[in-house]
């Protein structure tokens, strides 16, 4: 889909369907809106919408009325909405070139990028692997801001580089485990850095093995897959500041528990076990190509956990790569652990910031449901930046608490910490377990296990992973000060 902005009056778009956004209980500038309101056949709550065909005194073939709901709360998440929805909705209708409205009230930087990334975002399917696959949708869409500056441009195409970017990340996570391993996802991620002049470095096996990182290996131990180490640097023109932000995502390919198998209902999901992983590649793709002023790397352990003969069993004891030594109570546990070394190798590689994206607990699930990621943080200033972040972004996150008291069921005699917990609070445990490896380093958790993927469509996105958290990571970087 080839997306544009246009500066011109809405009248005359050439276009199958030219989209005007209408609110609830104001009057419609648009006598035609006010019509189907008065007759009850619209009224301008989020997301609905009528057609008009044929309308007179416009280019457009039809004209599309869609509800943004209150127009005081009409933000840059529902812009994004309706964007999504309204190519969604017309691309099912056969239309081929799209134009959405900007009246000059919403004519803003973030309006305008949520518009085209909600329509790229929109676009999307999961039906890669179908042999039949729906019409291949609409050609053109266009964010129309009649009168509006050009310097709007600047900010429609940062809106297309993230949406793309969360488009490569939902690509990743939809593939199957058959086809993306842990070393496929490793070349993708180094054919990524190349076209996009990242560096990139990735470690084998034998080369964390040399290293110590028994926690990482431990896991990948019981599949014939190999583990990797993924390392993506972006390096700014001009370093600001001395701050070097450190995306860490969890990659685990495929997750059946191990020697702790999971049940077999649902556990086809367990491919999206990846899709913090994914969403730190997609938020390095974005940065490289946005250019932020602060230096930004990415590690992303990627493993494939399987109960295999050679897997590691609970009661083993692990030595991470920090020397810390980690007693194995449940392989299911095991993103806390590739993740531990991942941590514990960002700091030795500079990192003044930390950010780990993890699909690590059903216990967050079991808190937070699917609406909320779930925050945990050691360092309050850092973790108020990153929600207001994912505020301006539309990303719904919940700070968890972090007390010390949590630590007291992270306790064995044979080690010096367990895998696990105690039942309750085992997101938070879970984190707490993170945060030994962090320690003094500024550092945030996000339990994405409740927002990586929706089961169910939306009217503005496809069924599957969403690449959660991946516009908070770019919007973090961009606006470090």
């Amino acid at each position: 889909m080839e997306t544009k902005i246009a500066f011109t009056p809405f009248e005359t778009i050439d276009a199958d369907a030219l989209v005007l956004i209408a609110f609830e209980q104001t009057a419609q500038s648009h006598s035609w809106i006010a019509e189907l309101v008065d007759t009850g056949e619209f009224a301008g709550k989020l997301l609905d919408s009528v057609i008009l065909h044929h309308p007179n005194g416009i280019a457009a073939k039809r004209l599309v009325a869609v509800g943004g709901g209150k127009a005081d709360r009409f933000t840059p998440t529902e812009m994004r909405q309706v964007a999504g929805a309204m190519v969604r909705l017309l691309k099912g209708k056969k239309m081929r070139k799209i134009a959405i409205v900007l009246s000059e009230a919403f004519q803003y930087p973030e309006y305008v990028a949520a518009a085209v990334g909600g329509a790229i975002l929109g676009e999307w399917e999961p039906d890669l692997h179908k042999s039949k696959k729906e019409a291949s949708g609409i050609d053109e869409f266009t964010v129309v801001c009649p009168g509006g500056v050009t310097e709007l441009a600047d900010s429609f195409t940062r809106g297309q580089v993230i949406a793309v970017a969360q488009n490569f990340a939902r690509d990743l996570g939809n593939e199957p485990p058959n086809i993306l391993t842990p070393t496929v996802l490793a070349r993708r991620a180094a054919q990524m850095a190349a076209e996009t002049g990242l560096g990139c470095d990735i470690l084998d096996q034998d080369r964390m093995r040399q290293l110590g990182m028994g926690a990482l290996l431990g896991v990948a131990q019981g599949s014939a897959e190999p583990p990797h180490l993924i390392v993506l640097t972006y390096t700014p023109p001009v370093p600001a500041g001395g701050v070097h932000l450190a995306l860490v995502g969890k990659a685990v390919t495929f997750d059946t528990g191990g020697i702790s198998i999971k049940p077999s209902e649902k556990m086809e999901l367990m491919k999206f076990d990846m899709c913090g992983g994914a969403a730190v590649l997609g938020a390095m793709q974005a940065i490289a190509s946005l250019k932020p002023s602060i230096a930004v790397t990415a590690y992303i352990p990627t493993v494939e956990n399987m109960p295999g003969g050679k897997a590691q069993r609970p009661g083993d004891i692990v030595t991470s790569l920090s020397g810390k030594t980690i007693e194995i109570l449940n392989t299911d546990a095991e993103g806390r652990l590739i993740m531990a070394d991942a941590i514990t190798y960002a700091k030795r590689q500079g990192a003044t910031h930390l950010i780990d994206a993890s699909t690590l607990t059903g216990a967050i699930v079991v808190a937070l449901g699917t609406v909320n990621s779930g925050v945990f943080s050691n360092h309050e200033l850092f973790q108020s930046r990153l929600l207001d972040s994912a505020r301006m972004q539309g990303e719904k996150m919940w700070p968890m608490p972090m007390d010390d008291d949590y630590k007291e069921s992270l306790k064995t005699v044979y080690a010096d910490l367990p895998n696990i917990g105690s039942r309750g609070g085992g997101s938070i445990t879970a984190a707490k377990f993170l945060e030994a490896f962090a320690e003094e380093t500024p550092w945030i958790h996000l339990d994405i296990a409740g927002t990586a993927w929706i089961d169910e469509a939306k009217p503005y996105m496809a069924k599957g992973p969403t690449g959660v958290a991946l516009r908070t990571f770019v919007h973090l970087a961009q606006n470090w000060e």
